[in-house]
């Protein structure tokens, strides 16, 4: 078992506000996000929350893929996003196809600093 985990934390984000707060449309980008950088889509759930009084709900965007998955959170509050970018290198190394999934992601909700990790997982012992 190998793969490539990725991680980013978004501060300050700088999209239309629609994108941290509309669900369908924030789930819609991401299964065609996915098919760009050419990973396969198997299945999906996108989920609004109620707002609260510090203001709109944020949304949980989930992709299911067949190499493992993309989560996107958001916080329309406080303008923050965190994006989860895993993918198995099972049957291939799918690592560049991963790194430009996450490139298009941060690009799309512009914040103003983030903070990224990126976990090798797995022994390489295939």
């Amino acid at each position: 078992m190998q793969g490539l985990h990725l991680t980013a934390d978004l501060y300050q984000c700088r999209c239309d506000a629609v994108w941290l707060t509309d669900a369908g449309r924030l789930g819609g980008w991401c299964v065609a996000a996915v098919s760009d950088a050419g990973l396969q889509p198997v299945n999906q759930l996108f989920h609004t929350f109620p707002a609260t009084p510090r203001g709109p709900g944020g949304v949980t965007a989930t992709v299911l893929l067949a190499e493992s998955h993309l989560c996107v959170h958001t916080w329309p509050e406080e303008r923050a996003v965190t994006l989860d970018v895993y993918v198995c290198n099972f049957g291939g190394d799918h690592s560049a196809k991963a790194q430009a999934l996450m490139e298009r992601l941060v690009a799309r909700f512009a914040p103003e600093w983030t903070e990224r990790r990126s976990l090798d997982r797995g022994d390489g012992a295939g």
